[in-house]
């Protein structure tokens, strides 16, 4: 560009032209040397980039050209004729013809042949810089697997690899420990965590003759199981299968300036031939039709329209990130936009995904709620179950001191024994009471049942054989869960949740936040099946999960939306991850795609717009009217000009905005709100945060720093190895709003002390 342009650059601005400049390459007897040395620059570019020339030649004889096609003819248009340059200056030089030598001098196209490369293979860097790593979402399923098994044959134990496990073998499975193949139980009890396959955050009691799954946690009990599946008939195995042809059928989104290069092509092409043809009828010189020809070439050769769509996207996927919106593809952004179903999983997605305390009801005036709490959850501070643990956060986040329990005996499936100061308690279900010969009133009954069919679980507290009162566990809507499923329908998306959960608990959730479809106690295989029935409907399908069990159906939609505090095989599986496990980052997502879509479009607009208006000139059209003629200059230039425009229109993107609805602004209300209610238990100057997801110096900096933002907290002190940053306050501040300033950098909060 220098060497072609240097005239420009300095005798325009009126600047003094370097002696080596002057000396070697200006004026008509340095002709030869300036353009053989733009020729053997240009001769890399061409080296480098010959990729568009075996796919867009191939794509044209084929008869389907596209944006490779474009770039290869108008590249190679300019170079052939450079070449044809270079012997006429040759022959110019050799006979005294000056006149040749001037106008082919200048008359070469070289540096557009390389600058249409250059700006076309940037624009594609910036389109690979945009996607994500290669997902390595099947390995870390297949990791979920211990990789060995314990066997018992005539009552010895034995380690196995786990792919030589066959069926009917009886496997050991110690507390902690994962299970390795689908089978039944044969001895023991326990519960197991199968929150991995189901989605389902509470675990589930098992006994006896119930069946366990592949990569599930066995919590609590020892049991033996008998292998019924194994190798690639398990569970987990068949989750990958899943996963894998998912990925596999999902079809790449045709560009959109291939889908136009199809069409502009020919018609360049063409004209270009007639442009020839009509000079050629009209007495032209051969040299000058022949440079008419190639100039609409040159000029058609789409440096603005190959810059269009990639740096949109870059810019897209940019902001997206600035907003805590991992976009891994192009694609995935393009699509976004036509999405017109929306699918959730519940547990971790529409909910915190760990079990909270709801409700406290008390039966009996000599107790009141405090003391009903510290009660309960001195019980239940010896349980290993989440709703156990449920309880005694609640009374941990009341800063309420537990008593010393005396006894204490875990009943299997039904709850607990204890006994505090003399005094005899039982916590649990209404079996528990029954054996006990404890009856539930009627109106007790129904406050049960109303509890039950809001999706919560209620557990029965009663001292010395009377009932004391009902604590309600479930796992909580997360904030902006209602919220979020109100602008998709202001938008037009459906919403559907998907879940391994209960009938009664997926009916409430879908009452309180007016879902307008539910489908409950499905098997991640159902999940994917449901995503694929709506695709081959016509629908344009998200799907936004968080657990192992949501990875085929993230695969198998359109767009597969992972919540970042969700699984590794989760974040991998998807398109798009929400770093600050917001659903209303969702909706953002579905904006910004919208947004750029839409810039796009008007990028692709402002490339052809230069094209409708340097095409005749190129051809000629205005030459026997006005004596215009394409000049290699105002060629070079336009062709510049029209792609900055280009990427300035695209940096527009950076203004995009988030429509958040909850803010920290929010928060401070909610925290003024406690203050005047005086729901802060208690004026302390200390608190302790539990935090989950900080792996490094740069994430503890994080948390501090926004922590800082608080003005009532005059002290933060950070604790990477236990997960825990200390508080010191000036004032109360609440628990909510720490929480939900931790969430805002994309960390969770397990508890605060």
């Amino acid at each position: 560009m220098y060497l072609s342009m240097y005239h420009m650059f300095f005798e325009w601005f009126g600047l003094p032209i370097p002696d080596f400049v002057k000396n070697y390459f200006y004026g008509n007897r340095n002709a030869i040397t300036l353009v053989f040395s733009q020729f053997l620059f240009v001769l890399p570019i061409l080296f480098a980039n010959q990729k568009y020339y075996r796919v867009g030649f191939k794509a044209l004889f084929k008869g389907s050209p596209n944006m490779d096609s474009l770039i290869a003819i108008g590249s190679s248009a300019t170079v052939l004729y450079g070449i044809y340059a270079i012997f006429r200056i040759g022959y110019g030089l050799g006979y005294g013809d000056m006149n040749a030598v001037g106008q082919y001098s200048l008359d070469t196209y070289f540096e557009s042949g390389g600058m249409i490369l250059t700006l076309i293979t940037v624009g594609k860097y910036l389109e690979t810089k945009s996607k994500g790593k290669t997902s390595e979402a099947i390995t870390k399923l297949m990791d979920l697997a211990p990789k060995t098994a314990t066997i018992e044959i005539d009552g010895k134990h034995k380690e196995i690899p786990v792919e030589e496990v066959q069926i009917n073998n009886i496997i050991l499975v110690k507390p902690g420990s994962s299970i390795p193949v689908d089978g039944v139980i044969t001895e023991g009890t326990t519960s197991i965590d199968e929150s991995a396959i189901t989605g389902e955050s509470i675990p589930v009691e098992k006994k006896t003759g119930d069946k366990v799954i592949s990569a599930t946690v066995n919590k609590t009990g020892f049991i033996k199981f008998r292998a019924t599946k194994v190798g690639d008939d398990t569970t987990l195995a068949k989750i990958v299968q899943l996963v894998e042809e998912a990925s596999a059928s999902k079809a790449p989104i045709a560009k959109i300036a291939d889908k136009i290069a199809g069409i502009f092509v020919p018609i360049v092409i063409t004209i270009a031939v007639i442009s020839f043809i009509v000079w050629i009828l009209l007495g032209a010189r051969f040299e000058f039709a022949m440079s008419m020809g190639i100039a609409v070439l040159v000029i058609s050769c789409p440096c603005a329209l190959g810059l269009a769509t990639p740096v949109a996207i870059m810019v897209g996927t940019g902001k997206g990130a600035n907003l805590g919106i991992l976009i891994k593809s192009g694609e995935a952004l393009q699509i976004t936009k036509s999405v017109d179903t929306v699918v959730f999983d519940k547990t971790g997605t529409l909910t915190e995904g760990k079990p909270a305390v709801t409700d406290i009801i008390c039966f009996t005036n000599g107790i009141d709620t405090e003391r009903f709490l510290q009660i309960a959850a001195s019980i239940e501070n010896g349980s290993e179950h989440p709703l156990a643990e449920a309880i005694v956060n609640e009374a941990q986040r009341k800063h309420i001191e537990l008593y010393i329990v005396d006894e204490f005996q875990a009943i299997f499936g039904k709850g607990i024994m204890a006994q505090i100061q003399n005094t005899n308690y039982l916590a649990g279900n209404s079996k528990l009471l029954e054996e006990n010969q404890i009856f539930l009133s009627d109106e007790q009954k129904i406050q049960m049942e109303i509890l039950a069919g809001e999706g919560k679980t209620p557990l029965v507290f009663t001292e010395n054989n009377i009932l004391i009162g009902i604590i309600a566990v479930a796992d909580t809507l997360k904030k902006t869960s209602s919220k979020a499923i109100a602008e998709f329908k202001k938008m037009g998306i459906k919403t559907i949740m998907l879940t391994g959960d209960n009938q009664i608990t997926a009916s409430a959730i879908q009452q309180n936040l007016q879902l307008d479809e539910v489908v409950a106690e499905v098997l991640p295989e159902q999940k994917e099946e449901k995503i694929r029935h709506l695709k081959e409907a016509g629908h344009k399908v998200a799907m936004i999960g968080d657990g192992i069990n949501d990875a085929p159906a993230l695969a198998q939609a359109d767009v597969g939306i992972a919540i970042g505090a969700g699984t590794d095989v989760a974040i991998e599986s998807a398109d798009i991850v929400l770093m600050h496990n917001d659903l209303l980052d969702a909706v953002t997502a579905i904006r910004l795609s919208k947004a750029v879509i839409r810039n796009i479009k008007e990028n692709l607009f402002w490339a052809f717009f230069y094209n409708v208006v340097g095409i005749p000139l190129a051809a000629g059209v205005y030459y026997s009217i006005f004596g215009w003629k394409l000049n290699p200059m105002f060629g070079a230039a336009t062709m510049s000009i029209s792609s900055i425009f280009v990427v300035g229109n695209a940096l527009r993107l950076r203004f995009f905005k988030e429509n958040k609805i909850i803010n920290i602004q929010d928060e401070r209300n909610l925290q003024q709100t406690v203050k005047e209610n005086g729901n802060q238990e208690r004026n302390e100057i200390k608190k302790v945060l539990v935090i989950e997801g900080m792996m490094c110096g740069r994430c503890t900096g994080r948390v501090k720093a926004a922590l800082k933002e608080i003005p009532e907290i005059s002290a933060v002190e950070m604790c990477l190895e236990q997960k825990t940053a200390k508080l010191s306050l000036e004032e109360p501040v609440a628990d909510e709003l720490l929480i939900r300033t931790i969430e805002s950098v994309g960390y969770h909060v397990i508890k605060v002390i």
